[in-house]
């Protein structure tokens, strides 16, 4: 039995009981090792075995490996279909009949970074990775574009790195060509995690804003507004 959970974007207090109850039934735990350091910290009686960034292959085929004859959880933060391992299990397990495969949803950083910043994603939006590692940089574009041209807010995963450090700048340029400076952004930093940091901020201050994977950003569209230091999405195109 393989279950893919999703373990959130947080501490335990933002695992579904469902997560925690697979990850409880199961005797052996995969993951990057990132995410399998922090369920150490969490279920320290559990095996655990894990592998490095750019190697989700690799721990997809050890997670079904080792799932032919043991219960394993395979985890990822926030849900595991968005950018996690769920559709790249379901792949591989095509080669192993004898495991039996369930994704355990999680709830991801867009959901709960939204809700430290108030309710931003209470209409329609779009979430999109700005990491060119596995999507060409001028698919992001395009679809940066399309997000922004069609009024939708939307969530920015991935915005930076070390090698991207102008990626954030350069996306925040793509919206401004569709959008005012004045429209209402926010950012959340370590979401549930010691540090956690937020800001609500303009697009024109966004552009000018250092950024990291561990954040999430959020660029709202021309119905968001700020309510009593809330970022603030009607349902709907009437202003209340």
């Amino acid at each position: 039995m393989l279950y893919v959970v999703g373990t959130g974007a947080g501490d335990r207090s933002g695992m579904t009981m469902a997560a925690e109850q697979a990850i409880l039934s199961s005797e052996l735990i995969v993951g990057y090792t990132k995410y399998t350091e922090l369920m150490k910290e969490l279920f320290p009686e559990k095996e655990y075995a894990s592998t490095g960034m750019r190697q989700e292959r690799e721990r997809v085929e050890l997670a079904l490996k080792e799932a032919s004859d043991k219960t394993v959880a395979l985890v990822c933060s926030g849900d595991p279909q968005l950018y996690g391992m769920a559709g790249l299990a379901y792949e591989l397990g095509a080669a192993h009949p004898d495991v039996q495969i369930e994704v355990v949803p999680g709830v991801t950083a867009a959901f709960s970074g939204g809700a430290v910043l108030g309710s931003p994603l209470t209409h329609d939006f779009a979430v999109i990775s700005l990491s060119d590692l596995l999507t060409p940089a001028e698919k992001i574009r395009r679809r940066l574009e399309c997000a922004a041209e069609c009024d939708m807010v939307i969530v920015l995963y991935n915005p930076s790195s070390k090698s991207r450090a102008d990626y954030l700048r350069k996306a925040c340029d793509i919206v401004l060509r569709h959008r005012s400076g004045e429209t209402v952004c926010g950012f959340v930093r370590n979401i549930g995690r010691e540090g956690q940091e937020s800001r609500i901020l303009t697009l024109s201050e966004l552009r000018e804003t250092a950024a990291d994977m561990f954040t999430t950003v959020y660029i709202g569209s021309s119905e968001t507004k700020v309510v009593n230091g809330k970022m603030v999405t009607p349902r709907g195109y009437r202003n209340v």
